[in-house]
């Protein structure tokens, strides 16, 4: 086999490995990034009622006048429809 062959062979596989390492930097930071969502989508869902709930009775029990508690809406910047 001619030397330059070799060259060629490093610069393949050289080139392969990066690309195997980039999809997964890539595969982690979407996934990373699902997981914040879900996590913030649980906890306006099903935390941040009963945070409220509990805060409302504090305020009672000491007299003090909260406003209405809001409603959580979702805003989606990227134009997908939200799946819930």
């Amino acid at each position: 086999m001619p030397a330059h062959w070799y060259a060629v062979l490093t610069t393949i596989v050289t080139v392969g490995v990066q690309f195997v390492v980039f999809l997964r930097w890539l595969h982690r930071r979407m996934r990373k990034e699902e997981i914040a969502h879900a996590f913030i989508l649980d906890i306006a869902t099903n935390h941040l009622p009963h945070i409220y709930t509990a805060l409302h009775e504090i305020a009672k029990r000491q007299g003090i006048k909260l406003p209405d508690t809001p409603m959580v809406r979702f805003v989606d910047f990227n134009g997908h429809p939200r799946r819930s």
